[in-house]
């Protein structure tokens, strides 16, 4: 059974391993730990296993953004980063909701599309020949923030 709750401080080793686990460096630890530490960022577990992670903020022009989302290799393709992304609409503190993702990760846009969220545009140059592409949802007034409902 998928488990999505906000991180606690003593799961930030199970984050840490999967993101040097996917980057091969810690390059990340100091900002991993910072969206940790102010309770933006999800945690997936199976069982007591930490499965994968998601971090948001909401200083994109007042609305929130998903800024990454982070599944084990070996966990992929199981649901987490669904079951994430839609607890995260359920306690988002924004009813507008953006995200991005390269437009060589298919499996993400498929995601992005699954779940009711619209391309919004895009950005080139941030990595070259693989432009972002920004995509939105806006969530209708029967979500309320609740960070301790589970999914």
């Amino acid at each position: 059974m998928i488990q999505i709750s906000i991180a606690e401080a003593h799961e930030s080793v199970g984050i840490l391993e999967i993101d040097k686990e996917v980057f091969r460096n810690d390059s990340r630890r100091k900002y991993l730990e910072q969206a940790i530490g102010e309770k933006k960022c999800l945690v997936a577990k199976r069982d007591t296993s930490i499965t994968g992670f998601l971090i948001y903020h909401t200083d994109f022009f007042d609305f929130s953004f998903i800024s990454l989302v982070m599944v084990h290799p070996l966990e992929r393709g199981k649901g987490y980063a669904k079951s994430m992304m839609t607890y995260f609409e359920k306690i988002s503190p924004t009813k507008k909701i953006f995200s991005s993702t390269n437009e060589s990760n298919g499996k993400m846009q498929k995601l992005f599309s699954s779940i009711g969220y619209i391309r919004s545009g895009y950005i080139e140059n941030l990595d070259e020949g693989d432009p972002e592409i920004i995509y939105f949802k806006k969530l209708n007034d029967n979500f309320l923030f609740n960070p301790r409902q589970e999914c």
